[in-house]
């Protein structure tokens, strides 16, 4: 059966090598459904579903080579595809740790390189999330959880940092009126 999101395509699409040949007119089909995506390999699929991506972010129909199509956005494409592949293949075999690992971990990198992009340039940012359609959060910012055992930990802290503070304070007046004293004595002397 054919992905979720390649549910825009005709199911009858055929393989890139299959696609333009004039004998595919008339053949029999079941060869066409035997050729099509339906019945193709996942790294087909994955290819197909990448190129579309990133046909949706290009700019331009000639625009295959800007350094911001090459690096940014053709990344975010490709991990969107793998990311989606991943989200099927875990609905099917839901037990998979290994893959949700993987697929965790390509949502992380495709995070960080649309944070990036949003402090960047913030109208391709939208762009590209709206071509994509991709739900992009900003992390949560860290907050620890408060315990019984970090408020004593703190307490002390903060009473062993005063205490420090007293005791600097008393060595400072103790220096400053031996810096006087100095200085009275080499006046004293001066006269």
């Amino acid at each position: 059966d054919i992905p979720s999101h390649l549910d825009d395509l005709p199911p009858t699409l055929l393989k890139k090598d299959y696609a333009n040949l004039p004998v595919m007119n008339s053949v029999d089909d079941v060869v066409k459904r035997l050729l099509s995506l339906e019945m193709a390999s996942q790294k087909e699929k994955m290819k197909v579903k990448t190129q579309q991506l990133v046909e949706k972010v290009r700019r331009s129909p000639s625009d295959n080579g800007s350094f911001e199509l090459l690096s940014l956005f053709f990344t975010v494409a490709i991990l969107t595809a793998r990311i989606r592949t991943l989200e099927e293949h875990l609905q099917r075999h839901p037990k998979d740790k290994k893959n949700r690992r993987c697929m965790l971990m390509e949502l992380d990198r495709r995070r960080k390189m649309l944070g990036y992009l949003r402090r960047v340039n913030y109208s391709t940012f939208e762009n590209t999330c709206k071509q994509l359609d991709i739900q992009y959060s900003p992390p949560q910012p860290y907050t620890r959880r408060v315990t019984k055992r970090w408020l004593v930990k703190k307490a002390l802290c903060i009473k062993v940092f005063q205490e420090k503070q007293k005791l600097k304070a008393a060595e400072r007046l103790k220096q400053r009126r031996e810096w006087q004293a100095r200085a009275r004595a080499a006046r004293a002397q001066q006269e």
